[in-house]
């Protein structure tokens, strides 16, 4: 972990040993050496993923540091949900305009509290001094004929939904002032927009069932979008069957409730597609993990990456705002 970060109150070096230095119980070498070094498990491939967290893009200025510190690894981590991987590593890159310490011990507690969680090791990454941005990668681990993909969907299969959708939307907007939510509302949506959980366990345990998968980050049609394209299908979702929590279903603005479930982003819940012939497995594993998964839609023939929203009555809606763009807004 190198770089060039000048500070006053602590070296580059300092920081990286009093904040993200520690002991590593899977890895052969972690942080403190030019490179970390690993070993391959034997029967399976590792899955690698790497997000960007950058102020003003993706968190306001004097945003929570512990906060930041989660979120910016469970990001990563839902994508390794979204494989069927088990978390084994990351790596952290910083860019921050000085060296608080104050921000650092809170931003590693928030980060290694998660990671502790699942069992993830920082073997290693890099500081630089420059606007607040944090990049992380990780490692993960699946045997190679399991790993779920976004091409496997198939003509006839069921949509999924872990969880519900638009409750972090639902705050963005709150802070923006399209809405008013109640304290208890609100912090509910807060939570799921600063601190969301990582569905490793049931991507773990739907290699095997599920046909394809993706994590829920950008929007659902969005996302759903990307299994569709690349599966060579069409994606077909009813809105009567979108499950909604009690913030969303309290929601007097139905254009803008819509708008949170069906391009709202930032959920981190997995959406699968699995054959109807799988539904009772699906179900019960809904009944052991102890999670809500409901059927939202199916795949059909039709144009590659086209989702189609049907609403109460069967006719279809039109969307205009189907997903976040990190370049288009």
């Amino acid at each position: 972990m190198a770089g060039l970060l000048d500070c006053i109150v602590a070296s580059e070096f300092e920081i990286i040993s009093r904040y993200f230095t520690r002991p590593v119980k899977r890895a052969i070498l972690g942080v403190g050496d030019d490179c970390a070094l690993i070993a391959p498990e034997p029967g399976a491939v590792s899955a690698v993923s790497t997000d960007m967290l950058v102020e003003g893009r993706h968190f306001s200025a004097g945003a929570d540091a512990a906060r930041l510190g989660h979120k910016a690894l469970a990001v990563n981590l839902s994508d390794l949900a979204a494989m069927g991987a088990a978390p084994r590593y990351a790596t952290l890159a910083l860019s921050l305009p000085e060296a608080d310490e104050p921000w650092l011990a809170q931003f590693s507690q928030g980060f290694f509290k998660l990671a502790d969680a699942f069992g993830v090791e920082l073997i290693g990454g890099d500081t630089t001094r420059g606007p607040l941005a944090i990049s992380i990668t990780v490692i993960g681990a699946v045997p190679r004929e399991l790993a779920l993909r976004r091409d496997g969907a198939k003509v006839g299969d069921e949509v999924w939904l872990s969880g519900c959708t638009g409750d972090a939307a639902l705050a963005l907007a709150h802070q923006e002032g399209r809405i008013r939510l109640g304290a208890g509302a609100l912090a509910h949506c807060e939570a799921r927009l600063h601190a969301p959980v990582p569905c490793i366990a049931l991507g773990v345990a739907l290699r095997g069932l599920a046909s394809s998968a993706i994590d829920v980050s950008d929007g659902l049609v969005a996302d759903l979008g990307h299994i569709g394209e690349r599966s060579g299908a069409a994606v077909e979702l009813r809105l009567a069957q979108l499950p909604r929590s009690r913030a969303l279903i309290a929601c007097t603005d139905e254009r803008l409730a819509q708008e949170c479930l069906l391009a709202g982003g930032d959920d981190y819940e997995l959406a699968f597609t699995a054959s109807p012939e799988a539904r009772p497995k699906v179900e019960a594993l809904a009944a052991e993990l102890g999670l809500t998964l409901t059927r939202i839609g199916g795949v059909s023939a039709g144009e590659p990456g086209l989702v189609s929203v049907y609403d109460k009555s069967g006719k279809p809606m039109q969307i205009a705002n189907r997903g976040y763009d990190h370049f288009g807004g």
